[in-house]
């Protein structure tokens, strides 16, 4: 019996304005994304990677059509409801890394947790479990502006999965690093695929990237153009 897809898109389409300046930020995709493997959404600026990444993680809604996740239909939760899948369901890494300057890498780790209540022995087992997992055991203690770029993303990915989210959503994680950089990141995303079966999908427009992943979908004018193509590249 084959698991459950992560992800389901049925003809979803999201405009913006009306008449003849409505904008198809995305125009019917339709997309089944499985389980425990990191898909790859590429395209240009303004192909609707953002968009698409949205509508999966509840940030927005579509104008038209079906979104499920893990067998929730997002697509018509309620307020509350996407406040509690995005709590609960979903973690979110930005480009931007979104620190908090004065704390340190492993305060920044614990704020999710503190938000839940989580027992103090329980976070900081936790904080340290989930700084090893992305190579920053040793800077725990350091803070934003004491770590390069690369590591407050790093510290952002740990952060998200404070929760133990069902999916990893990372929206350009590495648009503001370096190549090397670029690449220690994707693999830590690799690797929490290939060694803790995470579910994670990310946006990214650098080619050299494209191949890490195990599933590509390619967006052009916000239409799936090339959707769950097989990784032809295997990392290193």
């Amino acid at each position: 019996m084959s698991a459950e897809p992560l992800v389901v898109l049925e003809g979803v389409t999201k405009e913006y304005g009306a008449g003849a300046a409505t904008v198809h930020a995305l125009l019917d995709v339709t997309l089944t994304l499985p389980q425990r493997e990191l898909c790859v959404v590429h395209g240009r600026s303004g192909s609707g990677k953002t968009t698409l990444l949205n509508m999966i993680g509840g940030l927005d809604r579509p104008t038209r059509g079906r979104i499920g996740v893990v067998g929730l239909e997002v697509s018509s939760l309620g307020e509350e409801a996407l406040v509690d899948y995005r709590r609960d369901t979903v973690g979110f890494v930005f480009q931007s890394f979104g620190l908090i300057p004065i704390l340190s890498a492993s305060e920044n780790v614990e704020v999710p947790l503190r938000l839940r209540r989580v027992d103090r022995s329980e976070r900081a087992e936790r904080v340290r479990e989930l700084l090893s997992v992305v190579d920053l055991a040793d800077r725990a203690n350091h803070r934003p502006q004491e770590l390069s770029g690369g590591e407050q993303q790093r510290v952002a990915i740990a952060r998200a999965l404070a929760n133990e989210p069902r999916l990893l959503i990372a929206d350009e994680p590495t648009a503001q690093l370096d190549s090397n950089r670029a690449r220690t990141v994707m693999g830590v995303l690799r690797r929490l695929v290939d060694e803790r079966d995470a579910s994670v999908i990310v946006a990214t427009h650098d080619p050299l990237l494209i191949g890490m992943g195990d599933r590509v979908v390619e967006l052009r004018d916000g239409e799936a153009v090339s959707p769950e193509l097989e990784r032809t590249v295997v990392a290193e």
